[in-house]
């Protein structure tokens, strides 16, 4: 039987977003709704990118693997967002593993439904595209801290990132809605576990978040945003 799910989740996908009621309907009616349990994995890097997909609830994290066998966490997806799409509609493989963090639904099509789609509904090409190129400048930001800033800086920015996508206000602060490691974290800022350790103690210190396992909290966001500006809070 297909997974049931409210026709909004799908107008709220950046895809989607200017589509009618009808629109979405037919939309949703070409692709295929799934529950993925933590830690299924999507797709893999290096397959052949012959579905697109978006998330309609939980959390998916892109993971790549580097040429010296480490790998990084690149990105986390949340409910609207799509993934895997623009490597299909180019032609080329998936440039990472997508694997779910928590239990998740999503809506996926076929690379030749989803063309059709396209077809059919040309404002989902145009805002395919836009969010690719958001995501585009969104890396190449990244890549100038990486360069120009020092890496508490980095470790605090991207908290702020986490916080402002993925925040759930807590009697304690603001929650990151997801189970996250400090390696995960170390992985998007660009840095090594040790120092997110040392760092992240140090600003459980401060009172600027707290931290356990898989579990992060920002207790003071006007604290976190000095530190990701400047370096001190």
């Amino acid at each position: 039987m297909p997974l049931a799910f409210d026709i909004d989740l799908l107008r709220r996908a950046e895809m989607f977003a200017g589509l009618d009621s009808d629109s979405l309907e037919a939309v949703a009616a070409a692709g295929a709704v799934r529950r993925l349990a933590a830690g299924r994995r999507v797709f893999v890097q290096g397959d052949a990118a012959i579905s697109c997909h978006s998330l309609l609830e939980g959390r998916v994290k892109i993971i790549q693997a580097r040429a010296d066998g480490t790998q990084a966490v690149i990105r986390v997806i949340g409910p609207g967002e799509m993934y895997g799409t623009v490597a299909a509609l180019m032609n080329q493989v998936f440039p990472a593993d997508a694997v779910a963090v928590v239990e998740s639904v999503e809506i996926w099509w076929t690379l030749p439904v989803f063309r059709q789609l396209i077809r059919r509904f040309p404002e989902i090409g145009l805002r395919a595209t836009a969010a690719a190129g958001t995501r585009l400048m969104d890396l190449q930001g990244r890549m100038g801290e990486m360069t120009g800033e020092r890496v508490e800086q980095r470790i605090a920015r991207t908290l702020l990132r986490l916080m402002h996508k993925a925040g759930r206000p807590t009697d304690c602060g603001i929650e990151i809605d997801f189970p996250i490691t400090r390696q995960d974290l170390a992985e998007m800022a660009g840095s090594t576990l040790h120092t997110v350790s040392r760092t992240l103690s140090a600003f459980d210190q401060q009172g600027v978040t707290s931290s356990a396992r898989r579990k992060i909290v920002v207790c003071n966001p006007g604290a976190l945003t000095l530190l990701a500006e400047n370096g001190a809070a």
